[in-house]
């Protein structure tokens, strides 16, 4: 079996599929793309295509560190946002060439489902109580909301108190038993978020999602010196080598990988079980997709270290197409008691709407996070 073909679809709402083809007639999908970027990161899997085109797509291993290793230049979101969707899409060739789901390729499944959690906004919400019991009426037990709204290196405890009162709200709505993902989304610098941490412990968060920027995760000992609420980061990490620090140094508790950015099913299992040996948790980030979704599911499959997973259903970003849009059969990834099961077809287990795919791709998009700014003019972190 020889690649033929690899073709990328830039759709809305923000997201880019591949496919990629063989002599044998088995497609496989994957999901390339860094949210703003998508673009970019199409250019990149096309260069990198110049070197699968007449290989086996079964070599994973061996595919994946020549895209990666060949070049002198390694590593980073883009490059390795396109290798992720090269490699989701071979592991769903190789599903469906051996009649396997990609899950039962890596060692078999150590769990039948996995938690999910669904986001409510939190920033600059209206009513961030109503949105979490809405979302757990809807059978979800957890939720994840943004915790601040900008913030400078040191700013005022007016906008302390304003977030603190948002998680309040939340947790007033829900009662105690909900989960409670708080995301400072970098947005928050090591002097406020020494603040904030400790004001929000009696709310009993979850976690706490991106405390510092991930360039200054050196922080992190300082931050997690202040609060024992578990503390996440990894959504804006690429590799197991970028993990390697964060986990040595020992202060996070949560690792959120994303598996169209690190580097796909391939690299992601690798860095789970790093982090299993430093007793850390696993729970993807995946704001994304249905394929993304569910080369997060196959891993968690396999990871005993996962615990939730994010998913897109209903997210502010995803206003007109929606994570089940581009999918023949949406009942794969139909959600119960707060959990959804993995996924058990052959290769990733979803069935893409090409069709679908392809009429929407002649819309495409051009989404770009937006650009914030302080009072005083200079740029704030998104």
């Amino acid at each position: 079996m020889k690649i033929t073909h690899l073709e990328c679809f830039i759709v809305p709402p923000r997201w880019c599929f591949l496919k990629v083809e063989t002599d044998e007639g088995i497609v496989g999908w994957g999901e390339p793309v860094i949210e703003g970027r998508a673009h970019t990161v199409k250019a990149a899997v096309e260069e990198l295509s110049e070197y699968l085109i007449g290989k086996d797509p079964l070599r994973i291993e061996d595919h994946w560190n020549v895209l990666y290793r060949s070049g002198f230049y390694r590593g980073g979101p883009i490059l390795m946002s396109a290798i992720a969707g090269i490699d989701q899409a071979l592991w769903d060739i190789k599903g469906k060439y051996f009649n396997a789901p990609v899950y039962q390729l890596l060692g078999g499944a150590c769990r039948e489902s996995i938690r999910v959690y669904s986001w409510i906004g939190g920033d600059r919400p209206s009513d961030v109580g109503k949105a979490a019991k809405d979302i757990v009426d809807a059978g979800f037990t957890a939720v994840k909301m943004n915790g601040t709204e900008e913030l400078q290196y040191v700013d005022s405890y007016d906008k302390i108190d304003r977030a603190v009162e948002r998680i309040a709200a939340v947790r007033e709505a829900v009662g105690n038993d909900i989960g409670i993902g708080i995301d400072f989304h970098g947005r928050v610098h090591k002097p406020m978020a020494k603040i904030l941490v400790k004001e929000l412990e009696p709310y009993r968060p979850m976690f706490i999602e991106e405390p510092v920027l991930p360039e200054n995760n050196e922080a992190l000992r300082e931050i997690a010196q202040h609060t024992h609420i578990p503390i996440a980061t990894g959504e804006r990490m690429f590799s197991r080598w970028d993990f390697k620090g964060l986990l040595t140094d020992g202060y996070v508790d949560i690792i959120q990988p994303d598996l169209s950015h690190a580097g796909g099913i391939t690299e992601c299992k690798k860095i789970a079980s790093m982090a299993e040996a430093y007793d850390v948790a696993l729970a993807p980030h995946c704001p994304l997709g249905p394929i993304a979704l569910a080369s997060c599911l196959h891993v968690d499959a396999t990871a005993h270290n996962a615990f939730i997973q994010e998913q897109s259903l209903g997210i502010h970003y995803n206003e007109g197409s929606d994570l089940l849009d581009y999918l023949s059969d949406p009942s794969v990834f139909d959600y119960e008691d707060g959990h959804v099961k993995i996924p058990q077809g052959p290769g990733l287990g979803i069935s893409v709407n090409e069709e679908k795919v392809r009429q929407l791709a002649t819309k495409g998009h051009q989404w770009k996070n937006p650009v914030w700014r302080h009072r005083d003019g200079s740029v704030a972190e998104w």
